[in-house]
């Protein structure tokens, strides 16, 4: 079978290319814009983002000419300049879903209700979707998976993001018939539960990146949602609510991910975790019940066992995205989809005293952050996933700072299609 590079090199002469949507051109959809420019294949032929200028930079910092710009949200004209081997920015989403041309689409928003918005669309529009939005994802990716199978579409997380990489190593070994004990990535800075915009403003102006982006790193929902995601597409759990947050090196790993009778750190197995020390990679411990197998593990200087490393050491977010496009449009397959259902749940946890008539302002805030929990145990405590935080959900009653908000605690003052979808989802 050939490899992705071949197979767009190979496209690229036919005188073809993937045709790829994408809809936000933040600092992910713009690091993907250039990274395409750069491959044989494979083109973003329109990009949708409220700030058509942040469209206009992202071409021309990729080397596209002004000329071969074109500024429309009409289908027609879209359909005209994509033809002759132009680019359109638009400020309309649906026109990225909906534009027969375009064979891949990408959700880079970020934003949750936006990305079920964008999946739900495309799926519809029989497009693939690959999803740069894992806070949509581990909300409504199971229902969007099956209405993607159904209709004989991709839906895909992404190449480069954590839970892409950790798959791929999942996948690895899993495939060589290992038994895969604990999967897990590095957390890039200490965890602070307070973390909010104020307290991130000037690193994020320094890195020019959103502050809510990077509270959420703070606050760890971001590790919580990217394992979630981790969780669903391999039927692992976290091992405590929120997982354990071990410190340690890379050296150290295949010794915490032991049970503790056994003098490690774990109650059980099949885990999803993450680690201080490790960032930015992300690794798989593995083990083998074969002599065999744990002599030749020991001979090729993987650890003395019973349990081994797989560590990758690096992941280039929406500069791999470009590979879940190649492979949903060759292969019909994901990167990293929600195969088990689900299997974990983000919920809701009060960032600080919220009062009752208080709206909640979303992932990266100032209100609430993101804990992992098995999603029975969510089910059980009818507690709210975090994925459906925005400022329309209003208290119905006070909550302390570190409590749960379940959906009894909280009513929609505006109706959205991720809640819907997450209704539909819940009732099958």
């Amino acid at each position: 079978m050939l490899g992705i590079n071949r197979k767009l090199a190979n496209l690229e002469k036919t005188g073809s290319y993937i045709k790829v949507g994408l809809v936000g051109a933040g600092q992910m959809g713009r690091g993907m814009i250039s990274q395409i420019e750069s491959m044989k294949g494979m083109r973003v032929v329109i990009t949708a983002d409220l700030a058509i200028e942040n469209v206009e930079n992202a071409y021309k910092h990729a080397g596209i000419e002004e000329a071969n710009i074109k500024v429309t949200d009409d289908l027609e004209m879209a359909r005209e300049a994509v033809n002759q081997d132009k680019v359109v920015a638009a400020k309309d989403s649906k026109l990225v879903t909906s534009l027969p041309e375009v064979d891949v689409v990408v959700d880079a928003t970020g934003v949750p209700n936006i990305g079920a918005e964008i999946a739900w669309d495309t799926i519809l529009n029989n497009k693939h979707i690959v999803m740069l939005n894992v806070e949509a994802d581990v909300t409504v990716g199971p229902l969007l998976k099956k209405l993607a199978d159904s209709s004989g579409v991709v839906y895909t997380g992404s190449a480069g993001d954590e839970p892409g990489a950790i798959m791929e190593l999942y996948d690895f070994a899993d495939a060589m018939g290992f038994e895969i004990v604990a999967l897990g990535k590095g957390k890039n800075n200490p965890l602070n539960l307070e973390s909010n915009p104020d307290v991130t403003a000037e690193e994020a102006k320094e890195k020019g990146s959103s502050p809510k982006m990077l509270a959420s790193f703070q606050d760890g929902t971001k590790t919580m949602v990217e394992m979630n995601a981790v969780a669903n597409a391999t039927g692992f759990a976290p091992d405590q609510p929120g997982m354990h947050g071990f410190e340690g090196e890379v050296a150290n790993l295949p010794g915490i991910f032991i049970e503790k009778e056994k003098g490690g750190k774990l109650n059980g197995r099949k885990v999803v975790d993450f680690v201080n020390g490790v960032a930015p990679g992300v690794f798989a411990i593995i083990a083998s019940d074969k002599e065999e197998v744990n002599a030749e593990m020991k001979y090729l200087k993987m650890g003395d066992g019973p349990n081994y490393v797989l560590y990758r050491p690096y992941h280039l977010t929406s500069l791999e995205t470009p590979l879940s496009i190649a492979k949903a449009y060759f292969d019909n397959e994901p990167t990293i989809a929600p195969h088990y259902g689900l299997q974990g749940e983000t919920v809701t946890v009060a960032k600080k005293d919220i009062a009752e008539g208080d709206y909640l302002d979303g992932i990266g805030g100032y209100s609430v952050y993101g804990k992992l929990l098995k999603a029975d145990e969510a089910k059980a405590e009818n507690a709210m996933p975090v994925g459906l935080v925005d400022r329309n959900v209003k208290l119905t009653r006070a909550v302390k700072k570190g409590e749960v908000i379940r959906y009894s605690d909280v009513e929609q003052t505006q109706e959205s299609t991720i809640w819907k979808l997450r209704a539909l989802q819940d009732k099958q």
